[in-house]
């Protein structure tokens, strides 16, 4: 009797072991798979991060280096753009080539009337070394007439800094928009209440790049003249 007692202890005790082990090894299970769980959130979190940060880096080069948005303001290059359409920028090619007559190109400048500085688009008319003139509302470079600018008229004629020759010096650009009516641009030979140049001749160096893609408004995308 004895004995069979001792075995029945025997068996109760291998039963608590083994639920024991089984206890232990599930949670040791759930454990491992929480842990596993973070590491593997962790790894998610480090990835994502190091994907904005590649993602902000690209964007930051392109920006600074390669290309950027500009939205236009008002309609100094009516037909050619209207207000609020945006324009991408190419910042590289006038690191290789030079600026070409015709071009539409974008630089900065100071603004008198609001005491800000914006982001000026205009079409390159005149090149270093040439004299321009504006003589009844047409351009004349070097005496003759610019009968490729087919972009537009001065009506009624508005010759403004233009009406005496002006001589472009070295790396300089004198641009127009293309609504060359009265008051329509304010540009090369737009002149300050006092006399002088407002924009002037833009130098090279000041130049962001030249305007090459229309990406809005969708139903105008695309190039331009």
């Amino acid at each position: 009797m004895k004995e069979l007692e001792s075995v029945a202890e025997m068996a109760e005790e291998a039963v608590e072991e083994v639920t024991t082990e089984v206890a232990e090894s599930g949670k040791e299970k759930k454990q491992r798979a929480r842990k596993k769980k973070e590491k593997s959130q962790l790894i998610e979190w480090i990835e994502t991060a190091l994907y904005a940060i590649i993602a902000v880096g690209v964007a930051y080069l392109i920006v600074t280096y390669v290309g950027q948005r500009t939205i236009v303001d008002g309609y100094s290059m009516y037909p050619t753009f209207m207000d609020g359409d945006n324009v991408i920028t190419d910042k590289i090619s006038y690191r290789f080539s030079d600026p070409e007559r015709f071009d539409v190109i974008v630089f900065p400048h100071y603004d008198y009337l609001t005491g800000e500085t914006h982001a000026y688009i205009k079409r390159i008319i005149g090149l270093p070394g040439e004299t321009v003139q504006i003589i009844d509302g047409y351009v004349y470079i070097n005496g003759e007439k610019l009968k490729e600018d087919t972009y537009g008229r001065m009506e009624p004629a508005e010759a403004g800094y233009a009406e005496e020759p002006i001589t472009i010096g070295e790396d300089q650009y004198f641009v127009l928009g293309d609504n060359r009516e009265a008051g329509g641009s304010r540009d090369s030979r737009y002149l300050l209440p006092n006399g002088e140049p407002d924009v002037g001749l833009v130098e090279r160096d000041i130049i962001i790049g030249k305007a090459v893609l229309r990406i809005w408004p969708l139903a105008d995308f695309g190039t331009f003249d």
